[in-house]
């Protein structure tokens, strides 16, 4: 059994996606125009890699299919992109909803393959 098992899938997404998230933030730093509001896109990008990791960890730990899994990550990924681009400026649309799709893709490919398979915890030694 890897360590990765060990961790319960909404976990496991919650940290892919807050991590990924957080380097799709980061990434606006290639955009001198967002400079005045990079803290803003980073704490954005970071809080929606956060909430779709955990939404599809939750995903992976009710439906163990990974075809399923892929289209709910990209799903919940472009969902929640697609609520960022409302307030923001139309010429970043795709900017902002295919790192989101990819995130939900890489999340939900990892929590469907990694993570723990079953809700309970490891028992004690039996004596």
């Amino acid at each position: 059994m890897s360590r990765w098992q060990l961790i319960p899938k909404p976990l496991l997404g919650l940290i892919l996606g807050g991590i990924l998230g957080l380097m799709d933030g980061a990434s606006g730093y290639f955009y001198p125009e967002l400079a005045p509001v990079m803290a803003t896109v980073i704490l954005y990008s970071t809080l929606k890699g956060l909430v779709s990791g955990l939404a599809i960890g939750y995903f992976a730990r009710r439906v163990r299919s990974l075809p399923l899994g892929i289209l709910a990550g990209i799903g919940i990924g472009a969902i929640l992109s697609y609520a960022v681009t409302l307030t923001a400026d139309p010429l970043l649309f795709w900017d902002i909803m295919l790192p989101g799709a990819l995130l939900g893709l890489i999340v939900g490919v990892a929590t469907q393959k990694l993570g723990q398979t079953t809700e309970t915890q490891p028992s004690e030694a039996r004596g």
